[in-house]
């Protein structure tokens, strides 16, 4: 009797596998960070064309002994408005990146994926900045991995810039995107996580790399 796994999650990652099969690497609500196949996803009309980056459903899969393998695929949200706009596009990406660098196999990365959710969905709103909602991002996944340095010394920051920071650590995920900043805080801020991300992060970003040129 074969053994089946319904996990809910995002698809991070894909990579081609042979002339047709793509390997999908999906953060879940249940089992954190897995790696499963999609076989004959490359192919025209294939079903599972659609598990690609920024997808988010449910995904039946096959437990095999070494590895997943995708059976059914019901995606509840692509992102469209993601896809159709190429700095967002670029900002999803880099979010996708840290996600995938901070999750982990049968780890319990529930709060990760609430927060890449919520932070994709600002993304695909007008009325808040790209570059804020990345700032969040950055700050609020290393609260959430525990890896979050502290809020600078008073001295560093004015006093609008340390209150957005305290924001962002303690607030709830669902209320993280639900104010805006003057551009004198926003530079600010930018600057407490370019340090944030230089003294935690230990990998480099191609999405940011790109979004840094633009």
């Amino acid at each position: 009797m074969q053994d089946y796994v319904v996990v809910t999650g995002m698809v991070l990652k894909t990579l081609p596998v042979g002339e047709y099969d793509r390997r999908v690497s999906i953060l879940t609500k249940e089992r954190g960070k897995i790696s499963a196949f999609a076989k004959g996803a490359r192919k025209q009309n294939s079903r599972f064309a659609a598990a690609s980056p920024f997808c988010f459903g449910v995904f039946k899969l096959y437990e095999g002994r070494t590895s997943y393998n995708i059976m059914e695929a019901e995606i509840s949200n692509y992102f469209e408005a993601l896809r159709e706009d190429y700095e967002g596009a670029y900002y999803g990406m880099y979010f996708l990146e840290i996600a995938d660098y901070y999750a982990r196999e049968n780890g319990d990365e529930k709060e990760l994926l609430r927060l890449l959710y919520q932070s994709l969905k600002a993304l695909s709103h007008p009325g808040i900045s790209n570059r804020l909602i990345r700032y969040i991002y950055e700050m609020k996944s290393m609260v959430v991995e525990g890896e979050f340095p502290g809020i600078p010394p008073e001295h560093a920051l004015s006093e609008s810039a340390l209150y957005t920071i305290h924001y962002i650590m303690t607030s709830s995920i669902e209320k993280l995107y639900t104010f805006t900043v003057t551009e004198e805080v926003l530079e600010e801020i930018g600057q407490a996580a370019d340090g944030y991300r230089r003294r935690v992060f230990d990998s480099p970003f191609k999405s940011l790399e790109i979004l840094e040129m633009l």
